[in-house]
């Protein structure tokens, strides 16, 4: 049995979901609730923020995020790929700074304008 706070809504509903009884879901109170609990114990998704490098003397680090949620299990070794990445300016929000996140159909892309 695994506890957690749900945190599709402001109510915070306590769950619990019982990994033997087919991922039953008590606790929630309202459907959104039953789907987070059981995506976060069978397949926990995470949305990644960060920086990269980039060639500009004033902002010298751009902030990226995955445009879609990744799983959990892959969340530091898609962190690492940052690292080998340095941008040239222009960049603009939306670029897309890495595409297909070690095999998933996410990309990180560029949260900020940086134009020098």
């Amino acid at each position: 049995m695994r506890e957690l706070i749900c945190i599709v809504c402001p109510q915070g509903c306590h769950l619990k979901v019982d990994e033997d009884n087919d991922y039953q879901v008590s606790g929630h109170g309202c459907a959104r609730g039953v789907t987070y609990g059981r995506d976060e114990v069978m397949n926990p998704l995470r949305t990644i923020t960060s920086t990269v490098c980039v060639d500009s003397s004033r902002h010298p680090r751009c902030p990226v995020k995955s445009d879609r949620p990744i799983p959990k299990k892959i969340l530091l070794e898609a962190v690492a790929l940052l690292d080998q990445i340095r941008l040239t300016t222009p960049v603009h929000r939306g670029d897309i700074v890495l595409e297909g996140i070690l095999g998933y159909p996410s990309d990180f892309v560029a949260t900020r304008d940086i134009l020098e």
